[in-house]
């Protein structure tokens, strides 16, 4: 796996237990905890929702699902 695939991956595995401790959370939350951009933040969390692990209840909020993950 090349560096940016594995920084990329790293990543997304820090937003998802940022979203997991901190329960909903707003899109410009995470941007601004991690220092990324609103679209770098909506590419970690379409990743995310695709494999079921988040939700947005509303425009622009989101939190975890209740799927079962083991994080390592």
């Amino acid at each position: 796996m090349n560096r940016s695939t594995s920084r990329m991956l790293a990543r997304v595995k820090a937003v998802y237990i940022y979203i997991k401790e901190n329960g909903t959370v707003t899109t410009t939350e995470i941007a601004e905890e991690f220092g990324i951009t609103d679209r770098t933040v909506q590419r970690d969390l379409n990743v995310l929702s695709y494999n079921g692990l988040v939700k947005s209840p509303s425009r622009g909020k989101w939190t975890t699902t209740k799927k079962k993950v083991k994080i390592s």
